[in-house]
């Protein structure tokens, strides 16, 4: 079950399917930022703008280059004009596209301060929005990028500015300060970027494998209805396939051998007992035992279930259930088979039997309050440096190796999760790893105390 790494789901399942394309979702996702989001940032930073140079310069008279300061804002409001005629309000600007637009907003304040007074100017601290703007929505490459620049662009208003709009004098302040006051918005944009960047990042990841987990569920779903579709088929078309059996039999009993149509009726007859074979397999063994989806089952015949695919010819599944204590009933727990419990089970199953060397034990016990099912394998055990973190999305030392994500134990943890359960991850005393799973208040049958441990 734990090599060195996590386990994460074989390349070749279905579930490893759905990680690789959740791989390149996630790509997506986080390259692609709505068009119309920057633009109305930038309009808000237009009219802040002009609000600002209107209150400066005709509310309290300081003396501005209004001029240029207006060329300025003006370009930045053209710009914005441009990019947004005709393209529809939900163009996607690529990762690098909303980069260069981004830079652009930190070029176009730098200007604005260069003329109002650089590093002297309180507005200066706003040279941290299109930072914090970036890495709610950008890659870290980009992020990066526009951090230096923002670095920059304070290191220039604070060497080369025109005077701080003021009547009379300029206030005088030391070098030291100014100094200071560089020191700290560099460290600010640094920190905003690499904090922001990766609280978004870490939302982006989980929504992401969220969405892995809902697509694993569906397919289930998916498998477990057609696998009633198929049994109900199997049932209805057995009538009349039988009668056609016993139409075609004596059909070939009064059409002698010479006949031109005997062997067109031998062959009906040949084809009529085929799909009578054919649904009979079928209502037997409808997909893998999947039909049923919701039928009140013993929770061991379910665990059994969800292992029956992922047996290997080298490897010993072994399943043994019983009561935990002599006042518990004798009867084990009824469940609703479901497709959660079905995928989530089969995916801790599925990696135990990756891992182990020569034998999987599976372990149903109940109380009357409790019920848990144990998973423990032979295997080296999980890796010390990722057991307090298992279950969290990406979690695998095998991440990018042959499609794994790190998604397996986290599916798997989050569709047992939906049904009540508790999954915990721990290494045996004598080696190999132990997944535990629990519920609390089971269901049962029968009520009565009787009995011990089978």
């Amino acid at each position: 079950m734990a090599g060195t790494a996590e386990k994460s789901i074989d390349s070749a399942s279905p579930a490893a399917s759905l990680e690789a394309a959740e791989r390149e979702r996630s790509f997506t996702v986080q390259a692609g930022v709505r068009l119309r989001a920057l633009v109305i940032i930038r309009w808000a930073a237009v009219a802040g703008q002009l609000l600002t140079v209107a209150t400066v310069q005709w509310g309290l008279g300081y003396g501005l280059p209004v001029l240029p300061v207006l060329a300025v804002i003006a370009t930045s409001a053209l710009l914005n004009i441009v990019v947004s005629v005709g393209r529809p309000a939900t163009a996607r600007l690529i990762d690098r596209d909303a980069a260069i637009f981004l830079g652009f907003d930190i070029i176009q304040l730098t200007a604005l301060l260069y003329l109002t007074g650089g590093l002297h100017n309180p507005f200066a601290i706003l040279l941290l929005a299109p930072v914090a703007v970036a890495a709610t929505v950008l890659s870290f490459r980009s992020t990066l990028a526009l951090s230096l620049l923002t670095i920059g662009c304070i290191s220039f208003i604070g060497l080369l500015r025109k005077p701080l709009p003021w009547p009379g004098q300029e206030p005088h302040l030391p070098g030291l300060y100014v100094g200071a006051l560089w020191i700290g918005l560099v460290l600010t944009a640094l920190l905003v970027a690499l904090y922001a960047w990766r609280v978004a990042e870490e939302a982006r990841r989980m929504a992401n494998a969220l969405a892995a987990t809902s697509e694993a569920l569906a397919r289930e779903r998916r498998m477990s209805a057609l696998g009633a579709l198929a049994a109900s088929a199997a049932h209805e078309l057995g009538s009349p396939l039988g009668t056609i059996t016993l139409i075609a039999d004596d059909l070939q009993h009064s059409v002698g051998p010479d006949s031109p149509l005997h062997e067109d009726v031998r062959l009906l007859g040949q084809e009529a007992r085929r799909c009578r074979d054919i649904l009979t397999s079928l209502a037997q063994k409808p997909t893998e035992d999947v039909s049923a989806m919701y039928l009140q089952v013993p929770l061991p015949a379910l665990v059994e279930s969800a292992g029956e695919p992922y047996r290997r010819p080298d490897v010993a599944l072994r399943f043994t259930a019983g009561p935990a204590t002599p006042e518990a009933p004798v009867t084990a727990p009824l469940v609703t088979r479901s497709a959660e419990l079905i995928q989530g089970l089969g995916n801790l199953l599925q990696n135990a039997l990756q891992f182990a060397r020569r034998e999987v034990r599976v372990t149903t016990a109940w109380t009357r309050h409790e019920v848990l099912v144990e998973i423990s394998d032979d295997g080296p055990g999980f890796a010390a440096d990722i057991l307090e973190s298992l279950g969290e999305p990406y979690m695998s030392t095998r991440t990018g190796e042959g499609g794994h994500m790190g998604l397996g134990v986290f599916i798997a943890k989050n569709l047992l999760a939906r049904g009540g359960g508790a999954v915990s991850f721990a290494n045996a005393p004598t080696g190999g790893a132990r997944v535990v799973v629990r519920w609390q208040n089971p269901t049962f049958k029968e009520t009565d105390r009787k009995g011990a441990r089978t």
